[in-house]
């Protein structure tokens, strides 16, 4: 958790919501939830898992937000 002040607080909840509505994000949250939809119908759990856009795959959150253990520097 980031230590920052209540100024700095709200221009990054600012900032992180222009970057959660732009096309691209949106975009990927639509898509997310049409996969998970269609699995949960399938009737497979999608418990912990995230949905990994490049890899057209769900995967466990660790490794989905890792990068497969490259990290993200290079992404």
């Amino acid at each position: 958790m980031q230590k920052l002040s209540p100024a700095a607080r709200r221009r990054k909840k600012a900032r992180d919501l222009r970057y959660a509505n732009t096309r691209d994000r949106e975009i990927k949250r639509a898509e997310n939830q049409r996969e998970r939809r269609a699995r949960i119908r399938a009737g497979k759990s999608v418990d912990g898992l995230d949905y990994d856009h490049k890899d057209e795959k769900f995967k466990s959150v660790k490794a989905n937000r890792g990068n497969d253990g490259k990290g993200t520097k290079n992404e």
